[in-house]
């Protein structure tokens, strides 16, 4: 396993994919499996209600450990030390502590002590500054979604290169998650992204950035964020329609066994063919 901070890859992009089930760990290893590539295998806090850390992140550990190709293990948006602390004694080689939505001064003071802990143990961790909006697909109607329509001056929610260079500064962290106007979720129209802002950001800090919420963004943006400085591309919402609607079309099949697992493997077999169209993207692979 590789940690997630060592993404110095030039114009290339590492996916990061969460592994929620067994069918989509399963499929993520498989795709980087057969494409070559390295991957970043993570869970998100905020799917504790589909499964714990405690009991996914051992299977995610096995299937890293295993792979033909370098697998780092990731927590993603941990909300308190004691979430971050836990990933690293299962043995996750890095940690995301998301205090975004805090003051500056408290984000930056409590990362900086995620990042002592991590790097004691020879983690990395990834931080996250400004605010990336999400989609009603997500949390549902009136859910606390937004969308860039929502805002009139986004220089206020967008990560300012300045602050974004005295932030790290002051954490010493690995990675940082920037907003420049993707979304989280199933976005029905087109983002309204600021890419330039990714390189400003990348000329500030000198360190990897992140690109959370891919969604609705084309081959052609990805390519000049990545070109830009965005090393780690979170990529979930996609991936996790693709087995859901591979589910469905098998059981709209009568020919086909009303048989569970025939069709955990097929939505396991579409989740690959998506990681795999993704990482092909994120890594210019033909």
């Amino acid at each position: 396993m590789y940690r997630a901070g060592n993404l110095s890859i030039v114009a290339l992009a590492v996916g990061a994919f969460n592994g929620t089930t067994l069918e989509a760990i399963r499929g993520i290893i498989q795709a980087t499996e057969e494409l070559n590539a390295p991957v970043i295998l993570q869970h998100a806090q905020s799917h504790d209600d589909l499964i714990d850390l405690e009991e996914i992140g051992p299977v995610m550990k096995y299937y890293a450990e295993r792979a033909k190709v370098p697998v780092a293990l990731h927590l993603d948006h941990g909300s308190s030390f004691e979430r971050c602390v836990q990933a690293l004694r299962l043995g996750f080689t890095s940690v995301m502590y998301d205090a975004s939505a805090k003051s500056f001064e408290e984000n930056a003071s409590e990362t900086a002590e995620i990042v002592k802990i991590a790097h004691a143990v020879g983690a990395s961790v990834e931080a996250e500054l400004g605010h990336i909006f999400t989609s009603k697909v997500v949390q549902g109607e009136g859910a606390g979604t937004d969308s860039t329509d929502d805002y009139e001056d986004l220089d206020n929610i967008y990560t300012d290169p300045e602050v974004a260079k005295k932030f790290v500064e002051m954490t010493n962290v690995d990675c940082l998650a920037v907003a420049f106007g993707t979304t989280h979720g199933v976005y029905l129209t087109e983002p309204k992204l600021d890419l330039s802002r990714v390189a400003r950001l990348r000329e500030a800090t000198n360190i990897s950035l992140v690109m959370h919420g891919g969604s609705g963004v084309s081959d052609e943006d990805y390519a000049v964020a990545i070109e830009n400085g965005i090393c780690k591309v979170n990529y979930y919402t996609y991936m996790n329609t693709a087995g859901g609607k591979a589910s469905k079309e098998y059981w709209a099949d009568d020919s086909k066994p009303l048989f569970y697992d025939s069709m955990s493997l097929v939505a396991t077999e579409a989740i690959k063919e998506d990681v795999k169209r993704a990482i092909k993207v994120f890594q210019k692979i033909k």
